[in-house]
Formats: C-alpha cells, sequence, structure tokens
C-alpha cells in the first residue's frame, strides 16, 4: 500500500426547508457514495417538497500514515463516519455553500466549524472504505509509548541561576553597600 491512501468519494449535500425566520433552507450532508460519476457538480439526485438532494462534489478523502489514531478513534467508536466540511461561499452566490474537506479522522474534523461560516457532519461510512480504512490502519499504526513528565525540583534561593538576585538578597547587598560608601566618606 501506498504511503497516502486517496480515494475518491461522491459527497451528497440536501437543501431542506426549515421554519426559520432569517433563514429558508438548512444544507447539510446526507452520504458519500465510491464510484462517482463524472459529472458536473450539484447534480441533481432526488427532489421532494421538502428537500433537494445533490451530488454536490467528488473530493479525495486520504488517508495519512500519522493520522492513525484518529481512523482507530473512528473505527472503535461504532459507525464509523466520514465527516464534511462545508463552507459558505458568501453571499448572493448560488449554491451559497461548497463541499471544502472530506476527513475520516474525527481529530481533523474537530479543527472545522468553529469559525464563521464552516459547519462539519458525520455521515455513514461505505463499508469499502471501512475494509480500506481498517487494512490500512493495520499497515501503518505505531502505537506511541506514553512517557509521564517527570517534575523539575525549585531552585532554593541561594542557588539562584538566572543572573539576578532574589529581591530580598539584592536589598540586603544594596543596604550594606550603602553603609560602606557612608562610612568611606
Amino acid at each position: 500500500m501506498d504511503r497516502v491512501l486517496s480515494i475518491p468519494l461522491g459527497v451528497v449535500i440536501a437543501r431542506e426547508k426549515i421554519d426559520h425566520p432569517w433563514q429558508e433552507y438548512l444544507w447539510r450532508p446526507v452520504a458519500v457514495f465510491l464510484n462517482a460519476p463524472q459529472a458536473p457538480p450539484w447534480r441533481e439526485l432526488r427532489r421532494d417538497p421538502a428537500f433537494v438532494h445533490y451530488h454536490a462534489a467528488t473530493l479525495p478523502l486520504e488517508l495519512h500514515p500519522k493520522e492513525t489514531a484518529g481512523y482507530r478513534a473512528n473505527l472503535i467508536d461504532g459507525g464509523p463516519s466520514v465527516y464534511v466540511v462545508l463552507r459558505e461561499k458568501g453571499e448572493g452566490a448560488e449554491p451559497p455553500i461548497e463541499v471544502a474537506l472530506v476527513t475520516a479522522s474525527p481529530h481533523e474534523a474537530e479543527a472545522y466549524g468553529h469559525g464563521d461560516g464552516e459547519t462539519v457532519g458525520a455521515v455513514a461510512m461505505p463499508e469499502a472504505v471501512v475494509e480500506l480504512m481498517a487494512e490500512f490502519v493495520a499497515e501503518h499504526h505505531v502505537e506511541e509509548v506514553f512517557v509521564k513528565r517527570q517534575r523539575q525540583k525549585h531552585h532554593k534561593a541561594e542557588e539562584h541561576q538566572f543572573g539576578q538576585e532574589p529581591l530580598d538578597v539584592l536589598r540586603q547587598r544594596m543596604r550594606r553597600t550603602e553603609t560602606k560608601s557612608r562610612q568611606d566618606e
């Protein structure tokens, strides 16, 4: 297997009518699929009075050897997910969102969605992708050994090593210097 595994996934986005005073529609990811056909983005797949499903984009799901801890957590969690990051395009754009990223790492997905204009949605991972990801993790995962950090001992006042005396020692030395200079006068 190659060091980075890239799996092209078609992303299905739903535009759902909602009852909200400032927003007419809600955009959310509903599925991903393998073997996406070569088609222009935002091809309509299904229509209902309450929603429309679009094949919005085909993006690569990239698996990196350094991210296997996240992939492992995704596999262990129960139903493995693909995380889809949606980003707002701006005022007046049609459609108003774009598919920015697909990832299998919950750690990477957590980094998105906190800022303005980004949302992250989890969708079910296709079984073939689950098998590929499990093989990838088995081949590349290296368990990191936990090393507990040892506390450093505090310095005593007389062991002060920063090139500057503690304040109380400096004041005592300054007083001695003052009295000695007065006596010399």
